[in-house]
């Protein structure tokens, strides 16, 4: 057995999609939409099983996938990437972050990990032979700050997780925050994996701007993206890594030891659709926006306090500032128990130190299945505050 992944706990996305699933409960909590993704995509995706090629594909990629997702990224971010050296596709963002740190990662090297976390990082750093170290942020603002980046630092550091836009908080980097992480890690020589998976859903006009392009960064940094959060295709585990070629070849060569490939139909697929007009993009980010409005309105319409959401597919209840003396995770059972609506407690992203007052909920649902999920909050509160 494992040593590593055999004494680890179900995932909370699991745990609370089980409960949803026995106690019939809106299912707030596992980060997927209720829709199907465009239907253009998906029919490309369908032409290519019945016309295109299905047998194994390039260990890398489909050739017009890598090309697609170079061309995709220097028109949305001004990012250069060559993709014969420097684009590996992967079986999904999480297979990219497997393949990146076990590929990089050497016995004894240690990493910092921002908290709070997707439940992947530190499980993968330890079966790599390496040592997490984490940095904690808390509410309201989740910022990063400098003294804890240099605390958790030390001789044996090599590499920094962080994961922007940012699941749980939906917050993103500014300016700021960018220039102080990419000081942080030229100062200290560290390589960052960075998880950008969100990089599509981000609101208010904002713009996502990746570690890589900060000075200093383009030699010794991963970008994770994933063809499943853009095209609310969850399902279809298309990913890929962006690096330079010493770092994107030692993924490469986990990578093909991991899942070797991805299937060809879907990545014919998504490089259809990362060559979409710039108004797909737009239109999908105002529609996700739409539906966060609605629910975080009728949230605090209801007494609820709800932290601000600059990205992603989630918003956070406070719930102390909500008049709730419960903990995170005791809320979240009785909500999906006794009301019928599943959450994500934050704590659950947390190694140390976790931040037990804010539960996460999903916004990326059609009007009806939010009002609903809304109202039965809104009893919850009633009941429990």
């Amino acid at each position: 057995m494992n040593p590593v992944f055999a004494k680890l706990p179900t995932t909370i996305f699991e745990d609370m999609s089980a409960r949803a699933r026995a106690n019939g409960a809106i299912n707030l909590g596992q980060g997927f939409p209720d829709t199907d993704g465009p239907e253009d995509v998906r029919q490309a995706a369908a032409d290519a099983v019945l016309t295109g090629w299905n047998q194994y594909p390039p260990m890398r990629g489909l050739p017009e996938l890598r090309a697609a997702i170079g061309d995709h990224y220097a028109a949305h971010q001004r990012l250069s990437a060559d993709p014969e050296t420097d684009i590996l596709v992967t079986s999904g963002a999480t297979e990219a972050l497997a393949a990146s740190i076990l590929g990089l990662v050497s016995p004894g090297d240690e990493v910092i990990i921002v908290q709070p976390a997707y439940d992947a990082y530190a499980p993968l750093v330890r079966q790599a032979g390496g040592v997490p170290r984490f940095v904690s942020t808390r509410p309201p603002g989740w910022k990063l700050r400098a003294e804890d980046l240099e605390t958790a630092v030390s001789d044996a550091t090599r590499f920094l997780i962080l994961n922007s836009p940012h699941n749980p908080t939906a917050t993103m980097l500014d300016a700021a925050d960018l220039a102080l992480l990419a000081d942080f890690c030229v100062s200290h020589d560290l390589i960052a994996i960075c998880d950008e998976v969100w990089e599509h859903l981000i609101f208010d006009g904002a713009e996502h701007k990746p570690l890589i392009t900060m000075p200093g960064m383009g030699d010794r940094t991963v970008k994770i993206g994933s063809a499943g959060k853009i095209f609310s295709l969850t399902g279809w585990k298309v990913g890929w890594a962006i690096a330079p070629e010493p770092l994107a070849a030692a993924t490469a060569k986990t990578h093909q030891f991991l899942t070797f490939t991805t299937p060809p139909n879907l990545q014919s697929a998504v490089a259809y659709g990362l060559g979409k007009d710039m108004s797909y993009f737009t239109d999908m980010r105002a529609g996700y926006q739409a539906s966060r409005d609605r629910l975080a309105t009728a949230l605090r319409d209801g007494g609820y306090a709800v932290l601000s959401s600059a990205a992603t597919y989630f918003l956070l209840i406070d719930l102390p500032a909500s008049g709730i003396d419960l903990d995170d995770r005791a809320f979240a059972l009785r909500l999906v128990e006794e009301f019928g609506v599943a959450s994500i407690p934050v704590s659950a992203l947390y190694e140390i130190d976790a931040v037990a007052t804010a539960i996460r909920l999903c916004f990326a649902k059609d009007d009806a299945t939010l009002d609903a999920a809304a109202n039965r909050l809104i009893e919850a509160r009633k009941a429990l505050a």
